[in-house]
């Protein structure tokens, strides 16, 4: 089954190729090679986009982790500084800003994949 042409450029395409037969003389076939290579061209442009999206999800999903894990270390380093607990802020914190930063992870994949 073939698949539905999604862009305005894709359905151009389709819509020319529909229009002609077979290429038979010089200027088909030149006409043919050009709408290989915009296919060609948009195929990789789709491509290059995915790959573009997945690396920054994976910035995204890894600073939205780090950063309040990192701030859970400072400030639990400060407060068992001032203060002398019989526990340790240091691994309460760290534990904290793992698990807050997992839901804004979570949070942010699901808001890209409703955009998608």
């Amino acid at each position: 089954m073939a698949k539905k042409p999604e862009t305005p450029e894709e359905k151009l395409l389709e819509k020319t190729k529909l229009d002609r037969k077979k290429p038979e003389s010089p200027e088909d076939r030149l006409i043919e090679k050009v709408e290989h290579d915009a296919k060609m061209k948009l195929k990789s442009k789709k491509k290059g986009k995915e790959i573009m999206t997945g690396l920054g999800m994976f910035g995204i999903v890894g600073w939205s982790i780090a950063v309040p894990t990192l701030l859970g270390i400072a400030l639990g380093v400060y407060l068992d500084r001032r203060f002398s607990p019989n526990f340790s802020w240091t691994l309460t914190l760290l534990f904290a800003g793992i698990v807050v930063g997992c839901f804004n992870a979570w949070h942010w994949v699901e808001e890209s994949s409703k955009n998608d």
